[in-house]
């Protein structure tokens, strides 16, 4: 795409909603010089800025000519906390490997200015984001078959077992992301089990019992620590860090992640684990809040069966897709024996599942909650729902070893809805 003709942009400032428009007209080749344009700011995250800019008179919203530019600024939107700007190029670096490795999976990037942090890539307006489409009960048959090939590509073809070694130590250099990390290894490992920064929010109604379920269980602080452990000290491969329903955008037969500002060398299951630990959240809301509706009963037990096929099937593909993609580009003579191979595989679906539990407790009395919890109005519902879940999380943290499989996760879920019931007689 374009040069920059204009100096205001060879030093890095936040822009608004005009500058977005400016910046494209200016440095962007993308429209025709003569073309009028508009553009509208969507972005509600906490990290970023993010624009899509048009061009008036090209069609209706739906195919329109359209880009969009997503900023990182060096301050954090809520609180002003100073935060490496570098992690835009981590972004964008990450998008087009994943374009590389996994064609058709993410937006495609056009251009990535480093003096302005600008990521320009593709917009997909012809797709919705995956947590708000599940909240309506929406089915994706492509889903578990396309995150399972993201995760598997993306994760052996930039560790040792993929690429050589050289290649990938140098690869590891470019992806230190320390700001990021740091965020997780907070928000996600140790304050829902310790809250010492008081940032934690809790439903009163539930305080009592995340007292005694979270923060007074030090055998669950232990599982926990050796999890942080994980994140911290194993660089296994180039991980997306963030990769929940919200980080996705899908259509019927189509799915695309984005938003990998988190990305950088880490440990493979936590972004099955993440994943994985996201699903639950719909699946609560759906089986414990929206069925009691009775309002299109027959759609929403069609969605919690393919929910469930989703989750069980998501372990299922990653198993066979990694074995297959192992088999084919494994050739150390001592990683490439089939033991090994199995051995390795074992171990990543065991730490993905007590990942999933960390996400799962995280978002239940962490300060960055979801939709699908966070908008239950009916207060005793959500109690149950949130118990429901921090037990079920719970089981994958401190049993996650004795899972196998979505079947065992699947059981472990059921059960804790019964132990919630009995509680409540």
């Amino acid at each position: 795409m374009g040069k920059k003709e204009n100096n205001k942009y060879d030093q890095h400032f936040r822009m608004n909603l005009k500058d977005a428009i400016d910046y494209t007209k200016e440095v962007l080749e993308f429209f025709p010089k003569e073309a009028k344009l508009k553009g509208e700011e969507i972005g509600d995250g906490n990290i970023n800025y993010v624009f899509r800019v048009w061009e008036e008179g090209t069609g209706t919203k739906e195919d329109r000519k359209s880009i969009i530019l997503k900023q990182g600024d060096c301050l954090l939107r809520s609180s002003g906390r100073p935060l490496d700007i570098r992690r835009t190029e981590i972004e964008a670096k990450a998008l087009m490997g994943y374009d590389k490795r996994s064609t058709g999976l993410s937006p495609k990037v056009y251009q990535f200015d480093s003096l302005m942090s600008v990521i320009a890539m593709e917009d997909l307006y012809h797709h919705e984001n995956l947590r708000k489409a599940l909240l309506q009960a929406k089915v994706f048959p492509q889903l578990s078959e396309d995150i399972s090939n993201f995760i598997v590509r993306n994760t052996l073809l930039t560790s040792d077992l993929g690429m050589d070694p050289k290649d990938k130590k140098k690869n590891q250099r470019e992806f230190v992301n320390p700001d990021m990390c740091d965020i997780t290894e907070d928000l996600v490992f140790t304050e829902p089990y310790t809250d010492y920064k008081g940032r934690n929010v809790v439903l009163t109604e539930n305080m009592e019992f995340v007292e005694r379920e979270l923060y007074k269980d030090k055998d669950l602080h232990l599982e926990a620590g050796k999890l942080k452990e994980i994140f911290m000290n194993r660089g296994e491969a180039l991980i997306h860090g963030d990769l929940h329903t919200g980080s996705i955008f899908v259509t019927k037969d189509s799915t695309r992640i984005f938003d990998a500002e988190f990305a950088y060398y880490g440990p493979i299951a936590y972004d099955l684990g993440n994943f994985l630990g996201n699903l639950f959240f719909p699946m609560a809301y759906h089986r414990l809040v929206n069925i009691d509706q009775k309002q299109n009963l027959t759609r929403e037990i069609d969605f919690l069966v393919w929910l469930e096929q989703t989750i069980v099937s998501l372990i299922d593909r990653f198993t066979h897709k990694w074995k297959r993609l192992y088999d084919n580009r494994v050739t150390d003579p001592l990683y490439a024996k089939k033991e090994y191979r199995d051995w390795y595989l074992e171990r990543i679906i065991k730490e993905s599942i007590s990942m999933a539990g960390l996400e799962i407790i995280r978002r239940i009395v962490g300060d960055a909650k979801v939709e699908d919890i966070e908008n239950i109005e009916d207060i005793p519902k959500r109690v149950k729902v949130e118990r429901v879940l921090i037990l079920t999380a719970k089981e994958f943290i401190k049993d996650g070893k004795g899972f196998k499989d979505g079947r065992d996760m699947m059981e472990c879920f059921e059960k804790a809805i019964y132990d919630v019931e009995k509680m409540e007689e």
